[in-house]
């Protein structure tokens, strides 16, 4: 058994001091491209005013009291996601018809003007606390294009 194990540790010995040593070859991911690859499996949330009007593409001039989600519970999402083995949501905070699901001072085309929790509503600040409260990313998609806006259509808009 000594011969075996004596054997068995020369050899082991003369195959590590013959091993190659191979160079590094470039490029090779930076410490944000291996962490990026390591959330591997997202959800993407569109829920938004299409929702409620059964539209497919928004035109902007939608009523905001349209928008009134009666039990939207994004624990409920995120437990989902979590569950499902997802690293984190992504969601559209503000589609290409300009409806915000987060109060703005900045367009009146928002939750704010809605009936939904009286004008107090922010689907986006209770869906960060709930991938918070579970445990993974968030992300929020916001659209550039806003055809609510009050210059939608004309070359200013355009320049903007």
């Amino acid at each position: 058994m000594k011969k075996i194990i004596i054997i068995s540790v020369i050899l082991l010995a003369n195959f590590l001091s013959s091993a190659q040593n191979i160079p590094v070859i470039n490029p090779i991911p930076s410490k944000k491209q291996v962490a990026w690859q390591a959330l591997e499996y997202f959800g993407f949330i569109h829920f938004n005013m299409n929702t409620f009007t059964n539209l497919e593409w928004g035109e902007g001039q939608e009523n905001p009291n349209s928008f009134n989600p009666t039990n939207l519970d994004c624990n409920q999402w995120a437990k989902i996601a979590k569950n499902a083995g997802m690293k984190g949501l992504i969601l559209t905070v503000k589609h290409h018809d300009g409806f915000a699901l987060y109060p703005s001072k900045y367009t009146k085309h928002t939750v704010a003007k809605s009936n939904w929790k009286n004008g107090k509503g922010d689907v986006v600040k209770d869906l960060s606390e709930a991938c918070k409260k579970y445990g993974i990313k968030f992300g929020i998609y916001l659209s550039p294009w806003d055809r609510n806006h009050p210059d939608y259509g004309t070359d200013k808009y355009n320049l903007v």
